[in-house]
């Protein structure tokens, strides 16, 4: 492992001279050495293309082809920055994060060259990389060498959205020196080394597969195995073709993975590690039993500003232990949130008090927005970095994750966390995914809503309701929509801004259970026009809190 290095462009140039197989995607097989001198003649290029005095930067609208790292490592040769841009992303959205981050050249391929038309992008220099005409831009620098020379670990390098579901993606800042560090981390955290091979199925332009997975191969001298786009039916086969060892995940990726049709022989695999979040404990613990292969959720904000690491002893369901600065404030006096108490059967019994927002007061790698003060600032708050997380910490410092700030929900004068809710709701035999999210009540606060992908029967999701002995009185949803597929963001996480727009008036099939009644009906338009007509000054809004949930069950 070449913990020695600083930048992102010496790890990048050290594989200068390494033969071995490198980097798969589909029928191409690139060695390191390869890697490395492709990287090198793109770097040669960007040397040529970037105006001087302008932002460095560049666009990479690519699938996970072979393309993507070697911009990244090109990037970091010639000190320049990556702005991944979302191909899920479409029109004037589509060219505001390309202009936002001011880039300068714009690398793609045919298949994204339809989202570009008619889109007014002045200034962007556009580069395909499966036209002829690139291979013969990069032609005069095919025998160019990678020079790290100049590279410093304040460079920035990559310039990563946000999920946006608040409002435009924020483009993330990250140096050199900050993604070598991370690469380093994990490659230790996980013993990784330059025999793995790690599996990259989540998209590169999302910082999960650049940060937890091409970086510590970077490290190791790992290889690097791609999959254009996700495919959970394409996931084992490709892990059995590479032999891959690590992958990353994020969202409901796992979900799909176990959705697919089992086979006797699934055990039969080279992976030993996956290192993701939102899995959940009941989809981790069901990975583990079909594929042998050990989960690790881990926690770290988009950002960066704050990290809590898995460690031997962690108790289930939680992230792990607190570092030294990282604390659990409650949100309105920013005082310190007391430790959680759990009764006999492990629930929750002061969530109100106990959960409340992970905060960073130690030294914080946050390296700021690019062009976004007000999102800066409301990160930096009185000099420390506010994870926009919900949390609660148990009296061994141990921390577990309860949600998003904005999931909070507040019914009838209780605080809720919705992920608390989702885990409970997980457990039901007909879903293949759950969302849970805030709809308002017709008078005052909120009702829980929950989305269930599967199929729904609604006697028997209430007697399962009724079995849940760590269901709060409060925590049973109010209202059920039936999907065939869970709306999902191309890294696989759930849109819940969406769901929460939609509320129960919505096209797909809604059951509700309403006040006093033991079982749930469908919602029909004489309850929406009825009793459920808003009576609430809609200016109101919802009002968010802690929530009571479950020692054991892991809310990501």
């Amino acid at each position: 492992m070449d913990s020695s290095a600083s930048t992102v462009a010496e790890l990048v140039a050290g594989r200068w001279g390494d033969h071995r197989p490198g980097l798969w995607c589909g029928e191409r097989v690139l060695t390191h050495h390869e890697v490395a001198a492709g990287a090198a003649a793109r770097a040669a290029l960007l040397a040529e293309w970037l105006p001087p005095g302008a932002a460095p930067h560049i666009g990479v609208l690519l699938d996970d082809t072979p393309e993507f790292p070697l911009w990244l490592g090109a990037a970091a040769l010639a000190g320049a920055a990556v702005a991944g841009v979302n191909p899920t992303r479409r029109g004037a959205e589509l060219a505001r994060d390309i202009l936002h981050t001011e880039c300068r050249i714009l690398v793609t391929e045919r298949a994204h060259l339809p989202l570009l038309r008619d889109l007014d992008l002045p200034g962007v220099r556009l580069l395909v990389t499966d036209e002829a005409d690139c291979a013969e831009l990069l032609a005069p620098y095919a025998d160019a060498r990678p020079d790290a020379s100049r590279a410093t670990p304040r460079d920035r390098l990559l310039l990563y959205f946000t999920s946006g579901s608040t409002g435009a993606p924020k483009a993330a800042l990250c140096s050199q020196g900050r993604l070598a560090a991370a690469g380093q981390a994990l490659a230790g955290q996980f013993s990784l080394g330059p025999d793995d091979v790690h599996y990259l199925c989540m998209p590169m332009f999302h910082g999960n597969a650049v940060i937890a997975g091409w970086a510590p191969a970077l490290v190791t001298g790992a290889g690097v195995a791609l999959r254009r786009r996700f495919s959970a039916s394409r996931f084992l086969p490709d892990v059995r073709r590479y032999g891959a060892t690590y992958f990353t995940y994020v969202g409901r990726a796992i979900q799909y993975v176990l959705a697919t049709e089992p086979g006797p022989d699934d055990r039969d695999n080279p992976l030993r590690l996956g290192f993701g979040t939102e899995a959940g404990a009941v989809d981790a613990a069901a990975f583990a039993r079909r594929f042998g292969v050990r989960l690790v959720e881990g926690y770290g904000s988009s950002e960066g500003g704050a990290a809590v690491q898995w460690s031997p002893g962690t108790p289930p369901g939680a992230v792990g232990r607190a570092a030294p600065g990282l604390v659990v404030l409650a949100p309105d006096t920013g005082e310190e949130c007391p430790p959680a108490r759990f009764d006999a059967a492990g629930r929750l019994l002061n969530g109100d008090e106990a959960i409340g927002e992970l905060v960073n007061r130690g030294p914080s790698p946050f390296e700021g927005y690019w062009r976004n003060p007000a999102a800066e600032a409301e990160r930096r708050r009185g000099g420390w970095y506010w994870t926009g997380d919900l949390f609660y910490r148990d009296r061994e410092g141990y921390l577990y994750f309860a949600g998003r700030t904005d999931d909070r929900l507040r019914v009838d004068g209780e605080n809720l966390a919705a992920a608390m809710i989702e885990n409970i709701l997980a457990r039901y035999e007909g879903a293949a995914a759950v969302a849970v999210y805030a709809v308002p009540d017709p008078v005052t606060g909120d009702q829980v809503m929950a989305t269930i992908a599967g199929t729904f029967d609604p006697e028997g999701f209430a007697a399962f309701l009724r079995a849940q002995p760590d269901l709060g009185t409060k925590m049973a949803p109010r209202f059920v929509r039936v999907v065939e597929r869970m709306p999902v963001t191309a890294t696989n996480k759930i849109q819940r801004a969406a769901l929460r727009r939609e509320g129960f008036r919505c096209a797909d099939p809604v059951w509700w259970r309403p006040p006093g009644a033991p079982l749930y009906r469908p919602l029909t338009r004489e309850d929406v026009e009825g009793p459920l007509a808003p009576t609430r000054d809609p200016s109101a809004g919802s009002v968010g809190g802690g929530a009571p949930t479950t020692r054991g069950e892991a809310a990501q």
